[in-house]
C-alpha cells in the first residue's frame, strides 16, 4: 500500500443523459483537467451518473420503486426501510434516489455494478491506452454511527478486499480477522473531493498502483456477506414474518450449541402464576430419531386402521411424516403443567389448563424464532400429541410431561415459498 496518495475531482462532466458514452465523458474530463489518467489511477465514480447513463431512471412512485427493487426488508421503523436489493445489497430504500432527477421520477441502482465498472475500466483502456481501476460509488448509513459514508457497490481492476489473514503484523503477531474493505476505502476517499451538490461526480485516486491488476478481479461482490455468516440478518422488527415452515431440508449437521440458544429465547415467554412449564427434548441421537419415528409411525398406522381406512389411504396419510424423518435435528416440546391451581369445578379447571397451553404455544413461537434468528429452518408438526405414552417411553420423560408436538429442525434444502400478505384487519375486532 502506497506511503502517499492524492485525492482530486474531476470536474467537467457535463449533466449525464440516458445512452450517453460514459467513458467518452470521463475521458474528455481527463484530458481536460491538464492532469491525464496514469496507469495505477484508481477512478471513483458516483452510482449516479452510471445509472443515468444506463437508462435507470423511473416515471413512478418512490415506495413503488423501492418495492420493486426489494428481495428482502431487513428492518423498518416508520417509512424507513432497511433492505436487501436485487442486487443483493443490504441498504436504507434499495437505494433509490429522488433528488437531482426530473419531477415525479426516481433512479434506481445500475443492474450490475461490477459489470458497469468493467466497462468503463475497458472503454478508457481502448480510449486512453491506461490501465486504471474502477470503483463505483454510493452512499451508505452504518449501524451503530451515525451519519453516511461512501461505499463500493461495484468494482473493476482491483481487489474489493485484502485479506490478512494469516499473515503477521509489526510485532509478529499472527493476525486472524483482519479483512480490509479496500474499495470502500478508496470510495470513501473518493467522496471527499466529490460531495454531495458541488457537481463533481468522479474522483482520481493516485498512488494505488500496487493494487491495481491487469486483471478485472471479482468486482464488489466480494464485499456482499454471505447470509449464513451474517448475524445481523432480521431487523428486530422483521425477525417474526421473516421466520417460515420448513419442509425440505439439506443433510447439513445442526450445531446443537445453536438449538440451546433457541431453547434460550424459548423460556423467555410468558406463563401463569410465575412457572416455567417448558421442557425441550433435543434428539440429537440418529439411532434415537429413528426409534422415535417408527414407534410414532407404528402407533399412527393402529390407529388408521382402528378407525376403518384402507392401506392406500394410510400410506397417503402417513407420509406427512416425512417432514420430521428429512430434519437432522428434532426438538420435542413438552408441556409440564407444575405449579397449576387445583379447581373443584371443570370450568376454572379447564380455563386453568388453557393458560398453561396458551404459555407452551407462547414458548414453541419463541423457540421457532429463535432458531430463525440462529440461520435454521424449522417445522413445527403436531403428531407427538397423537401418541404421547409412545414418546414418552421411547425418550424416557415422566408420565406427566405432555408432548406438544415436534419440531423438525435443520438447514432449508430452497427458499420457502412466498407467503401471501395477510390484512390484519381480518383478524382484528375493535370495541
Amino acid at each position: 500500500m502506497s506511503a502517499e496518495l492524492r485525492v482530486r475531482g474531476l470536474g467537467g462532466i457535463p449533466e449525464v443523459r440516458p445512452g450517453d458514452d460514459l467513458t467518452a465523458l470521463v475521458a474528455d474530463a481527463a484530458e481536460a483537467s491538464g492532469t491525464p489518467l496514469a496507469d495505477g489511477d484508481v477512478l471513483v465514480v458516483t452510482s449516479k451518473i452510471v445509472s443515468k447513463a444506463e437508462g435507470r431512471s423511473r416515471r413512478m412512485d418512490r415506495e413503488e420503486a423501492i418495492d420493486a427493487e426489494t428481495a428482502r426488508v431487513v428492518a423498518r421503523a416508520g417509512r424507513t426501510r432497511i433492505v436487501q436489493t436485487r442486487q443483493g445489497l443490504v441498504m436504507a430504500a434499495a437505494g433509490v434516489d429522488a433528488s437531482n432527477v426530473e419531477p415525479g421520477t426516481v433512479l434506481l441502482l445500475p443492474e450490475d455494478s461490477d459489470a458497469s465498472a468493467r466497462a468503463l475500466r475497458a472503454g478508457l483502456r481502448a480510449r486512453l491506452g491506461v490501465n486504471v481501476g474502477v470503483v463505483v460509488s454510493d452512499t451508505f448509513g452504518r449501524p451503530w454511527r451515525v451519519g453516511q459514508t461512501d461505499v463500493a457497490i461495484g468494482a473493476a481492476g482491483l481487489p474489493a478486499v485484502q485479506d490478512l489473514r494469516g499473515t503477521a503484523d509489526a510485532h509478529g503477531n499472527l493476525m486472524e480477522a483482519t479483512v480490509n474493505a479496500v474499495a470502500d476505502e478508496i470510495a470513501g476517499a473518493g467522496e471527499l473531493v466529490k460531495g454531495k451538490t458541488d457537481g463533481v461526480p468522479v474522483a482520481v485516486v493516485s498512488g494505488l498502483g500496487g493494487l491495481v491488476t491487469e486483471e478485472d478481479g471479482p468486482g464488489a461482490a466480494a464485499l456482499v456477506r454471505p447470509a449464513d455468516a451474517d448475524l445481523f440478518r432480521y431487523g428486530s422488527r422483521d425477525v417474526v414474518p421473516a421466520r417460515r415452515t420448513v419442509r425440505s431440508f439439506t443433510d447439513d449437521p445442526v450445531d446443537g450449541a445453536l438449538v440451546r440458544r433457541a431453547v434460550a429465547t424459548a423460556v423467555t415467554a410468558p406463563a401463569p402464576h410465575h412457572t416455567t412449564p417448558w421442557r425441550f427434548v433435543l434428539v440429537e441421537s440418529a439411532r434415537t430419531r429413528k426409534r422415535l419415528l417408527d414407534a410414532m409411525l407404528q402407533a399412527w398406522v393402529a390407529d388408521l386402521r382402528g378407525d376403518g381406512f384402507t392401506e392406500e389411504q394410510i400410506a397417503r396419510r402417513t407420509r406427512r411424516g416425512d417432514v420430521l424423518r428429512g430434519a437432522p435435528y428434532l426438538v420435542v416440546p413438552f408441556l409440564v403443567a407444575d405449579g397449576a391451581h387445583p379447581y373443584p369445578d371443570e370450568r376454572r379447571a379447564d380455563a386453568e389448563r388453557s393458560m398453561f397451553l396458551v404459555a407452551m404455544g407462547a414458548g414453541v413461537q419463541s423457540l421457532l424464532v429463535g432458531l430463525a434468528m440462529e440461520g435454521l429452518g424449522s417445522a413445527w408438526i403436531s403428531s407427538t400429541m397423537f401418541c404421547a405414552d409412545v414418546v414418552r417411553e421411547v425418550l424416557e420423560v415422566p408420565a406427566e410431561w405432555q408432548p406438544m408436538g415436534a419440531v423438525a429442525v435443520g438447514y432449508a434444502a430452497e427458499a420457502p415459498k412466498e407467503r401471501p400478505p395477510r390484512d390484519p384487519e381480518d383478524f382484528v375486532a375493535v370495541r
